[in-house]
């Protein structure tokens, strides 16, 4: 596998990390445009900002684990145990910011109700899919590369 995809995977890695950071220094305004606008939502906006700046440190665990990750396939340790752990540590990061966005979908029905937007919870309840999606996909991924290891090892037994 050439260095150039593993490369462009870490820049694009790097620069989610950028963006997202940049989200969480515009989220104090989202706030204060908010409680003006929902008054009565203003504490209930106040948790959801919260849960959501809760979510950035798995979030950031999860990019820093792509990164060893990519830095184990570049020196050809792709199948090892490092790289199911890092794995693993995806799989349970994405879990977590399921979890937390999940949480905060009760709290959007106070927003939802003051500004007659039934939607906004539904829209809450399928953002928090996305993360599950790429947990479920690293838990594949880790059974594939656990039973790879196993037939790598078997294979060196035998010879």
């Amino acid at each position: 596998m050439k260095k150039g995809s593993t490369h462009f995977l870490r820049f694009a890695t790097i620069f989610l990390g950028i963006i997202v950071l940049a989200l969480c220094i515009a989220l104090p305004s989202i706030y204060t445009g908010g409680s003006e606008e929902f008054p009565t939502a203003s504490r209930t906006l106040l948790i959801i900002i919260g849960i959501l700046y809760g979510t950035t440190v798995p979030f950031f665990f999860a990019l820093w684990q792509t990164l060893k990750l990519l830095r184990y396939i570049d020196q050809n340790r792709a199948f090892s145990e490092l790289s199911v752990k890092a794995l693993q540590n995806i799989k349970y990061s994405a879990i977590a910011i399921t979890v937390l966005y999940l949480a905060c979908a009760p709290f959007l029905i106070p927003i939802a109700e003051g500004d007659d937007a039934p939607g906004l919870v539904l829209m809450g309840a399928v953002l928090a899919c996305f993360p599950l999606v790429i947990a479920v996909f690293a838990a594949v991924l880790q059974r594939l590369l656990q039973n790879a290891i196993g037939i790598k090892s078997e294979n060196d037994l035998t010879v």
